[in-house]
């Protein structure tokens, strides 16, 4: 992951665009490309979307992606901790035992 973000931030850097990458329009252009992605899916079954639709998936993927970690840098959010905290969070919310195979709510668990 920390290649990754490398990667990335060194793209953003050559081009000095760090300075317009504030939360708020982070936030707002990953929202944009998570619908950018759903519009794959629009009107089309799973199988439909994924199987006509797979390289226009996996390039909105990417900028999800991009995006995110560029958040992630602006607010000095380590995503791999975030992500193992929030596993943990929900691993009590949604027992093994209660939640194994249902779609249901932990709140209704």
């Amino acid at each position: 992951m920390e290649n990754l973000k490398k990667a990335i931030l060194s793209f953003r850097d050559e081009r000095d665009w760090g300075k317009f990458h504030n939360a708020k329009d982070l936030a707002i252009s990953l929202n944009l490309e998570a619908g950018e992605l759903l519009e794959n899916s629009q009107w089309k079954s799973s199988e439909e979307a994924t199987e006509a639709k797979y390289q226009e998936i996996k390039e909105e993927i990417a900028d999800v992606m991009l995006y995110l970690l560029l958040l992630c840098d602006r607010l000095d959010i380590d995503i791999e901790d975030a992500v193992y905290s929030k596993l943990k969070m929900n691993a009590k919310k949604y027992p093994v035992d209660k939640s194994f195979g249902r779609k249901t709510k932990y709140n209704k668990l």
